[in-house]
C-alpha cells in the first residue's frame, strides 16, 4: 500500500472522516442531523489544532513524511473547513444566488489559501527549523469556530434571515482566507482556550439536537 502509516497522520485521518460524516448528515436533512454536522466540523478543528504538535512529537521523520504530512493535512483541511461548510450553508437555500456564490467562494479561497501555504510552508523548512509565529491570511480551519458559533446564535436571528447571515459570514471567511494579512499563530495557552471553547460548543449544539 502507498503511502506513510504512523501515528502522526492519524488526526488528520480522523478529520476527515468526521467532516465526510458531517456532509452525510446535511444531506440526510433534519435539525438533528445539522447539528451533529456542526459537531463534525468541530471534531475536525480540535483534531487540526494538535496534529501538528503529534506530528512533530516524532523526531526521526524523513523529509518525505514531513512533506506528505503537509500535503494531506492540506487536503484535508478543504474538505474539513472549505467543502463542509459549503454543503452546509448551501442546505439553507438561495442555492442560485448567495448560497451558490457563498458555497463556491469559501471552496475556492479555501484552496488557493492551501495551495499558497503549501509552497510556502516548504521553501520556509527548507531554509529554517523554526516553529512558524503567523500565517498569512486568515487559517481555513476559523470556520470550524465560526460558523457554528453562528448557528449557536441563530435562535436571537430573524428565521427569514439566518440563512443571509451564515451565508454572509461564509463570504467574508472566503475573502480573509486570502487576504495578505499577518494573523499571529496561537500559543499553547490560547490553543488550551480554544480548546475548552470548543468543547462547550459541542455541549451546546448537543443540547440543541435534542430539541
Amino acid at each position: 500500500m502507498i503511502g506513510f502509516y504512523n501515528y502522526t497522520v492519524i488526526l488528520t485521518y480522523i478529520s476527515l472522516c468526521s467532516a465526510v460524516f458531517g456532509i452525510t448528515r446535511v444531506l440526510d436533512g433534519g435539525e438533528r442531523n445539522m447539528a451533529i454536522a456542526f459537531i463534525c466540523l468541530l471534531i475536525s478543528g480540535i483534531c487540526d489544532l494538535f496534529d501538528g504538535k503529534v506530528a512533530r512529537h516524532k523526531t526521526d521523520r524523513t523529509d518525505q513524511e514531513k512533506v506528505f504530512g503537509i500535503q494531506i493535512d492540506s487536503l484535508c483541511d478543504l474538505v474539513c473547513f472549505g467543502v463542509l461548510p459549503a454543503v452546509i450553508g448551501y442546505s439553507y437555500g438561495f442555492n442560485y444566488g448567495l448560497g451558490l456564490a457563498s458555497a463556491i467562494l469559501i471552496v475556492l479561497c479555501g484552496l488557493i489559501r492551501l495551495g499558497y501555504f503549501n509552497v510556502m510552508e516548504e521553501e520556509r523548512q527548507r531554509t529554517t527549523a523554526e516553529n512558524r509565529k503567523e500565517y498569512q491570511g486568515l487559517p481555513i480551519t476559523t470556520s470550524a469556530i465560526i460558523l457554528p458559533l453562528i448557528y449557536m446564535g441563530r435562535h436571537n436571528i430573524p428565521r427569514s434571515a439566518f440563512p443571509y447571515v451564515f451565508q454572509g459570514f461564509m463570504l467574508l471567511l472566503a475573502v480573509l482566507f486570502v487576504l495578505n494579512i499577518r494573523v499571529k499563530k496561537l500559543s499553547a495557552r490560547s490553543i488550551f482556550i480554544m480548546f475548552t471553547i470548543t468543547a462547550l460548543i459541542i455541549l451546546g449544539l448537543v443540547q440543541f439536537g435534542r430539541r
